[in-house]
């Protein structure tokens, strides 16, 4: 009984072991050259970055970010090249060290002219303590429940997840 016990303890792990990339694949991750997940949100290290058409040097730029802190979306990678996509939907290529892990998000740039409410806690109802305008660049310090964490000059407080552009819906950030 304790070898049949063994035998199906081991195709048990195997299949676990076996179906955990196709897991990852229906959740729509994968892991990436760096180990990390792809898709992930992660942010300009310089106030200048080009975006190459392809992952190498020898490609053309396509065009230039201007602001460090912006928020990307790494959607692929190839060696020490990300491919991103911005808030926008535009594509290209960054060499990996003009990217940093700290975590941004812009408030609705898709929502010119709009004013997002800033909250003193992490619901709908509360004290708003600010209307943070389009394209505010905001450090997120956790998300949770819908909610974010947010600060930035002059600001600090909890924002609706879904007015960001940074951080999937409903993820959660430590």
């Amino acid at each position: 009984m304790t070898r049949l016990t063994d035998i199906l303890a081991t195709v048990f792990l195997l299949t676990v072991l076996l179906l955990a990339p196709f897991e990852a694949a229906a959740q729509g991750t994968t892991t990436g050259a760096s180990g990390l997940p792809v898709p992930r949100f992660v942010s300009l290290k310089s106030d200048r970055v080009n975006v190459r058409i392809g992952p190498s040097r020898d490609h053309d730029i396509g065009w230039t970010f201007v602001q460090s802190g912006l928020p990307v979306e790494i959607i692929q990678e190839f060696e020490n090249w990300r491919r991103v996509r911005d808030w926008e939907g535009k594509e290209g290529w960054v060499f990996h060290s003009l990217l940093s892990g700290r975590r941004t998000a812009l408030v609705t740039p898709w929502d010119q002219g709009g004013k997002t409410p800033l909250r003193a806690d992490s619901k709908s109802d509360a004290e708003m303590v600010a209307e943070l305008e389009t394209n505010v660049l905001a450090t997120v310090d956790k998300c949770a429940s819908g909610w974010c964490r947010v600060h930035g000059e002059g600001y600090d407080g909890w924002i609706d997840q879904t007015r960001l552009f940074g951080v999937y819906p409903d993820e959660v950030v430590d």
